[in-house]
């Protein structure tokens, strides 16, 4: 989509166009979903986060006013719906480490992803969420303790660890 047509869809989508709002739901459903599923490890809980993300998005879309990227406030959207569900989920229900993503015959390099992707699914809750936010999405210390409630050192030595974790499983490969 255009530069030009993603503004109008959202303007349109702004003032309660529905058909407008699934467009944008169509065109950004796949990267919502990524993040998701890396901060949570688990697809069926990164679905419920991104159904949840858009209706946030949904509810929220008037508060956009254009000052960045609709796509960066987007990520900001569903980055805090997935911590928001992850924090709920720590409360409620423990964990959940049978998240493993299945390996499937495929190119050495989407192999290699695969792998990496199901080792970041292996990694504790809380390391996966900081490495999740450091590695891969941009976020500095401060804003993961900022994000998490927990002491920079924290977010710092959390990634740490998630790092040495993922190595030592990648080489075990």
């Amino acid at each position: 989509m255009e530069p030009e047509q993603l503004e109008a869809c959202i303007r349109l989508a702004q003032g309660g166009d529905q058909k407008a709002f699934h467009a944008l739901f169509l065109l950004f459903r796949d990267r919502v979903y990524a993040i998701c599923l890396r901060l949570l490890g688990n697809q069926q809980q990164a679905e419920d986060a991104t159904q949840e993300a858009f209706l946030r998005v949904w509810q929220q879309l008037s508060a956009f006013r254009g000052d960045s990227q609709f796509s960066t406030w987007l990520h900001t959207v569903a980055t805090r719906t997935a911590i928001d569900v992850w924090r709920k989920l720590k409360r409620h229900s423990g964990h959940d480490d049978d998240s493993a993503l299945e390996l499937m015959a495929a190119p050495e390099s989407e192999v290699h992803q695969r792998d990496l992707d199901a080792g970041i699914a292996r990694l504790p809750d809380q390391a996966r969420a900081v490495f999740v936010l450091f590695a891969l999405e941009g976020y500095t210390h401060q804003e993961i303790g900022d994000l998490l409630n927990i002491a920079v050192g924290s977010s710092k030595s959390q990634y740490h660890r998630a790092r040495q974790l993922l190595r030592s499983w990648l080489d075990e490969d």
